[in-house]
């Protein structure tokens, strides 16, 4: 047995920096084993036909810990369609910032009625929510980017972390034509930030396949569409928008386009470029 009445303060220093590099190794081995993952999944999506196909392959390569983020944008509700379809074993949720259209909370509504599946509501934590109005008022968010990229971390990207953790595939609803920043973005991605593979099943997708999948399956849409709102997020920070105008434009439309990011989608978790091997 060790002999503890020699243990020093130099032993407890080299226990603390050999456990550091242990650790450093295993975060290591797990970012090179899920970018590998996220690698042969891009590539196999790539060649994937329908999307319910691309839903099931998803499914079976990862059968434990696929979970769904929906906005109840028209992507997601066609997303939420084929995991209907494919009868997927998909965790589905929204996030609840408390500041939704009346029509977003009717076009979960529709989607339940439809579908006959749950979507779990999630909302900000109490005391984080209290200390954001406290701090920045009630439209803290318009007087600073720094203002509004809080307002968006309490009310989505926290609780966005918290319902991830654990997980080991994110689906999202994302295509590489919605905006400029998202032009080379993968099928499929290793987000080391939040350990899982992070997948968007839609990304080859152009806006008129999109369109045409929602009208040939008659899925149900946020009526805001139909008044010039393509992309919906919080009533607060989103208009419609005007002829011509980027589809994202309605989107904190008082800040300039290169700011647009609420944080759920950071360039850097989707690694800025398309995986090797992964084709359109």
């Amino acid at each position: 047995m060790p002999n503890w009445r020699h243990f020093t303060n130099e032993d407890d220093m080299s226990i603390q920096v050999n456990l550091r590099q242990n650790n450093a190794a295993y975060d290591s081995a797990a970012t090179a084993a899920g970018e590998a993952s996220a690698r042969i999944l891009d590539a196999q999506l790539g060649n994937a036909g329908t999307l319910a196909e691309r839903i099931g392959l998803i499914v079976s390569l990862h059968p434990d810990g696929v979970v769904f983020s929906t906005s109840l944008g028209m992507e997601d509700q066609a997303v939420l369609h084929a995991i209907a379809a494919s009868s997927a074993a998909v965790d589905v949720f929204t996030l609840d910032t408390g500041r939704h259209f009346p029509e977003t909370l009717e076009t979960i509504a529709a989607s339940v009625e439809r579908y006959g599946r749950d979507i779990r509501i999630v909302s900000p934590e109490r005391r984080a929510l209290d200390e954001l109005i406290s701090r920045d008022g009630v439209l803290g968010f318009r007087q600073s980017l720094a203002g509004r990229k809080a307002c968006c971390d309490v009310r989505k990207v926290q609780p966005l972390d918290r319902e991830l953790a654990g997980a080991e595939v994110w689906i999202t609803g994302l295509r590489r034509a919605q905006s400029g920043g998202r032009g080379d973005l993968p099928f499929a991605s290793f987000d080391a930030q939040r350990g899982l593979i992070k997948v968007n099943p839609l990304a080859d997708w152009s806006l008129a396949d999109l369109e045409s999948y929602i009208e040939a399956n008659r899925i149900p849409i946020n009526p805001l569409h139909a008044r010039g709102f393509p992309s919906i997020g919080c009533q607060t920070c989103t208009r419609a928008i005007k002829p011509g105008e980027d589809i994202r434009a309605g989107r904190w439309w008082w800040e300039s386009a290169d700011s647009k990011e609420c944080g759920l989608h950071s360039p850097g978790a989707d690694a800025g470029k398309r995986m090797p091997g992964g084709e359109a």
